[in-house]
């Protein structure tokens, strides 16, 4: 078991109660991360177009399935990052062990091809974004690849860690100020926060399962753990780690009601529901809600594609290596881990390369993506069920009969969900 960074010990008798409570304080900010960066990297480049389109088609309507799928966000991250703090594993490395290699090795397969479709989306997010300021998809593509690269290999660990934290930060403020710009209606958008309502047509429930399957992916599932794991914290830290979870679930939720907010109260009120993509709504709002809007929405598309290729390569390298074993870190040098950065890199370069096949539909591309997550995320969950109730592994962390039923039904509804999802895309 790792050494954690955060332990409990008793003050000696020289240190005020005023300073041992700083020091407590500082104990906690010290394990706060992944609940955080892991919640602001789930509202990406696809996140971002969905409830966009949300917005623009159903107005305030769908507000009510942010707060229920916050709530499932918060179990399932919370399993993982149980599953981090008792073993200091990751969770492909924890299923080769306890189900064996063709196992793991079917989990890491449904892991990368999940992440593959996301880390296009997101290139296909940033070239969106920087298209909005006249920037050529080549050159985007381009850029965002070799600036992912240089900082996940030439930075240490907490200097990535802040920077994820500062970028989502940055991305909270965006589309908070894109959503009081546009002035909405605060009371009708409480009322449908938490009163489900709406038409309930096909394409209603299509976008009630898109908007569940952009908040809660597989490769969020992953890399909870591995940057609990990567963290080296321990079972002494899962007081201070929950409400790392449950502040990084609630900010996530909040960003994407801004954003659904923003285009119910200019596109939607004004009838312009035929938006393809985050940055279509990004220029519609400029004549609906001034310049200044247009350009906080662009800012804050841009950002959430840099932390999403940021993070999702960063969690295939993660569970690829530790399927077969490999050191794996953004604390170790290239020299040390080098299968991990090389795969870093193969899954970015290979995004980066797809997104710039000549005609290639982005916006099909996105959607692509988010029906990969939604369809794969039960079949990940599956493993991280079974995992979290072996008390071998566990130990007093061990998930009790009442956080098994909930994350088996969370698991069951995700399933249905995920079928609905499909079916209504096959079926057009």
């Amino acid at each position: 078991m790792p050494s954690s960074p955060v332990r409990r010990v008793r003050w000696p008798a020289s240190i005020t109660p005023r300073t041992a409570a700083r020091l407590r304080l500082a104990a906690v900010l010290g394990v706060l991360g992944p609940g955080l960066v892991s919640g602001f990297a789930d509202n990406d480049a696809g996140g971002i177009t969905t409830y966009s389109l949300a917005g623009a088609q159903f107005g305030y309507d769908l507000l009510w399935v942010l707060l229920a799928s916050q709530i499932v966000l918060f179990f399932t991250q919370e399993v993982g990052a149980r599953l981090g703090l008792a073993t200091g594993q990751g969770l492909t490395g924890l299923a080769r062990e306890r189900f064996g290699v063709r196992w793991a090795a079917f989990l890491t397969i449904t892991m990368l091809v999940a992440n593959l479709g996301s880390t296009v989306a997101e290139f296909a997010g940033t070239s969106a974004a920087l298209g909005l300021f006249g920037v050529p998809t080549p050159v985007s593509a381009l850029l965002a690849a070799a600036v992912v690269i240089a900082l996940l290999a030439r930075g240490s660990f907490s200097r990535v860690q802040y920077l994820f934290v500062a970028v989502g930060i940055g991305v909270s403020f965006a589309y908070l100020a894109s959503a009081l710009i546009a002035q909405p209606d605060w009371g009708r958008a409480a009322f449908s926060l938490v009163v489900p309502h709406g038409s309930f047509s096909a394409a209603y429930w299509v976008a009630v399962v898109g908007t569940v399957g952009t908040t809660i992916t597989p490769w969020g599932q992953a890399f909870i753990q591995s940057y609990v794991a990567d963290k080296r914290l321990g079972p002494e830290d899962v007081t201070p780690e929950r409400f790392d979870v449950g502040l990084g679930a609630l900010l996530t939720n909040l960003i994407a009601a801004f954003i659904v907010v923003a285009c119910a109260a200019t596109l939607w009120t004004a009838g312009d529901r035929s938006i393809p993509d985050a940055a279509a709504a990004a220029r519609a709002l400029e004549p609906l809600a001034g310049h200044a809007a247009m350009i906080l929405f662009g800012i804050g598309l841009l950002a959430a594609s840099f932390l999403g290729l940021g993070v999702v390569p960063l969690t295939s390298a993660y569970s690829a290596c530790e399927a077969f074993g490999w050191e794996n870190g953004v604390d170790r040098r290239v020299r040390e881990a080098p299968a991990f950065y090389a795969l870093l890199a193969f899954f970015v370069a290979f995004a980066a390369l797809f997104v710039l096949i000549p005609g290639l539909p982005l916006i099909q591309v996105m959607f692509v993506a988010q029906v990969l997550n939604a369809l794969l995320l039960p079949f990940v969950l599956v493993f991280v069920m079974l995992l979290s109730a072996d008390r071998r592994l566990m130990g007093s962390l061990v998930s009790g009969r009442f956080l098994l039923a909930i994350g088996w039904l969370g698991t069951a509804l995700l399933g249905a969900l995920s079928m609905m999802l499909v079916w209504t895309s096959v079926a057009g």
